[in-house]
C-alpha cells in the first residue's frame, strides 16, 4: 500500500542533534601530528558542512602540499576514527542540543523513519552518537562513506529510506533537516524538503538564503510534519 504524507526525516549530526566540542577537529590534529608530525587546524582549511574525505584531502594538501594518494588518505581516516573514540569521550563540551531528546523518541513513537545524513564516515558518525546513547534511534543514513558529495550522499540516504518504506518517496514525504547551507541545497537537489536549524555556524537569515523551505531556531521548535 503506498501511503502519502510525511514518511522519513533525516538529521544532520554536527551542529543540529549534537555538538562534540571540537573533539573532531582534535582527532585530526593528533592522527596528522602522529602520521606526519604536523598539528593540522581543519578550520583553516575547511568550511563546516563538508565530508570528512573532503576535510581530510584538503587539509593534508595545505599541510603536506600535496595531494595524498589513495593509502594516505585511508591511514588518515583510520587514525583519526581511532582518536575520535578518546577525544568525543574526553570532551568537556560535549553536548546534546536543545529539544533532540525529547524530539527523537517522540517522532519514533509516531511511526516516522528516522535517519541520519551526515559528512562523517559512517564509523565517525556512531562514535558521536553513542556518547550520547542516540544511535538506536536511526535505522538508516547516508555518510561521508558514501560519497565525499553531500549531495550524493543526502540521494543515498532517501534511497534507503525508501527501500525501509517499500515505496519510492516523493519530496513532500522526506524532511532533511540540518544546520549548514550544505545540508539545505544537498536536501533540495536530492529532492526533498530542507529544514535549516540555527544551532550550528549559520543564522536564520543565512539558511533562508540558503534556500531552505523552513527555518528553526532550534529543535524545540516544531518540525513541518
Amino acid at each position: 500500500m503506498t501511503e502519502s504524507g510525511r514518511i522519513a526525516i533525516l538529521f544532520d549530526i554536527d551542529g543540529t542533534l549534537l555538538t562534540t566540542g571540537g573533539a573532531g577537529a582534535a582527532a585530526w590534529r593528533l592522527a596528522f601530528d602522529e602520521l606526519y608530525g604536523v598539528r593540522a587546524d581543519i578550520g583553516r582549511f575547511t568550511d563546516a558542512g563538508m565530508t570528512d574525505p573532503e576535510v581530510g584531502r584538503l587539509t593534508f594538501e595545505h599541510v603536506i602540499g600535496r595531494e595524498p594518494n589513495t593509502r594516505e588518505l585511508a591511514r588518515l581516516l583510520a587514525r583519526r576514527n581511532h582518536y575520535m573514540r578518546e577525544t568525543v569521550a574526553e570532551s568537556k563540551q560535549y553536548a546534546v542540543l536543545p529539544g533532540v531528546t525529547e524530539l527523537l523518541p517522540r517522532l519514533g513513537d509516531e511511526g516516522f523513519l528516522l535517519g541520519v545524513t551526515t559528512g562523517n564516515v559512517e564509523a565517525a558518525a556512531h562514535i558521536k552518537l553513542a556518547r550520547a546513547d542516540l544511535n538506536h534511534y536511526f535505522c538508516f543514513g547516508g555518510y561521508g562513506s558514501d560519497s565525499t558529495d553531500r549531495l550524493e550522499l543526502t540521494r543515498r540516504a532517501l534511497e534507503r529510506a525508501a527501500i525501509l518504506a517499500g515505496q519510492e518517496l516523493d519530496r513532500e514525504q522526506a524532511l532533511v533537516v540540518g544546520d549548514t547551507p550544505h545540508d539545505v541545497n544537498a536536501a533540495n537537489g536530492a529532492g526533498a524538503v530542507s529544514v535549516g536549524v540555527a544551532t550550528g555556524h549559520f543564522g536564520k537569515q543565512d539558511l533562508k538564503r540558503a534556500g531552505a523551505d523552513y527555518v528553526l531556531g532550534s529543535l524545540e521548535e516544531d518540525l513541518p510534519l
